[in-house]
């Protein structure tokens, strides 16, 4: 991050995978006086934000669960009959008797997101 933004890394960082590492490398990449917004339900019971973290750097952290069931009813048909293309979200997909296994599966980082599909 640092090398591509000429040494001075970003201003704001977007932390949504909700795992300890995901949140250390937040801070390993935001810029003094930057923003770290974490969406999601983090994994983590307690974040560090003490003297040697965001305390001393000027750092502002923000965030909360992501509102998705604001938005489900009217992106997954979308998303189900191909008209939105998720990208690298759902690098999985199962019926509803694979649940267990892709949980497991992205507890054990096998996979990003799983698509349950019907």
């Amino acid at each position: 991050m640092r090398e591509l933004t000429g040494g001075n890394s970003t201003h704001v960082v977007l932390e949504a995978v909700g795992n300890m590492p995901a949140y250390q490398q937040a801070l390993g990449v935001v810029r003094p006086g930057g923003v770290i917004s974490c969406v999601g339900v983090p994994q983590y019971e307690e974040a560090p934000i003490g003297m040697g973290s965001l305390f001393c750097h000027n750092l502002c952290l923000a965030g909360g669960p992501a509102p998705v069931r604001a938005y489900i009813e009217e992106l997954m048909p979308d998303i189900l009959n191909g008209t939105i293309e998720p990208g690298k979200v759902f690098d999985a997909s199962t019926d509803l008797d694979g649940v267990p296994v892709g949980y497991r599966d992205m507890a054990d980082r096998k996979s990003l997101k799983v698509l349950i599909q019907p």
